[in-house]
């Protein structure tokens, strides 16, 4: 891609830690409408050019997923009611579910690839999908993909 948006989708643990201090620094200057960049900048320890150099693009997840589709791939036991678990988490959500595949399960283990819209106005997909990782049963999930 010419114009350098691609994206990636890491946990909190690969991100460096200036670009954490930006996400910190934004949410004083979100919560707090009296902080000036340079306070919230000297709060969280950056410099104001690190924080300028990073704030359009470092961002949590659930901030940017809200009207755009995710797509994540999860392994789980072939159990009777356990899809339907997931999928009621995505409702709970208020996930719109694009799209479902579900695997032949192989050694008692199926693979499920699920597509979700998270509406603009509702839902929150981090919490969703750390409910979903908590569903005992579930063995792994992963997200492939958001646009």
């Amino acid at each position: 891609m010419s114009d350098n948006k691609r994206y990636f989708v890491v946990t909190e643990k690969a991100v460096p830690e200036v670009l954490l201090k930006v996400v910190e620094a934004k949410k004083l200057l979100e919560s707090k409408r009296s902080v000036t960049v340079q306070e919230a900048v000297e709060a969280v320890g950056i410099s104001r050019s690190s924080f300028y150099k990073y704030k359009d693009d470092i961002f949590p997840f659930k901030e940017k997923t809200k009207g755009q589709n995710i797509t994540f791939i999860l392994q789980m036991d072939d159990e009777p009611g356990l899809l339907s678990a997931v999928l009621r988490t995505i409702a709970q959500y208020h996930g719109n579910i694009l799209t479902v595949h579900q695997s032949i399960p192989i050694n008692g283990i199926a693979s499920l690839t699920i597509s979700v819209e998270i509406l603009p106005t509702q839902g929150d997909a981090e919490t969703m999908v750390d409910e979903i990782e908590h569903i005992e049963g579930v063995h792994y999930l992963k997200i492939l993909g958001r646009e």
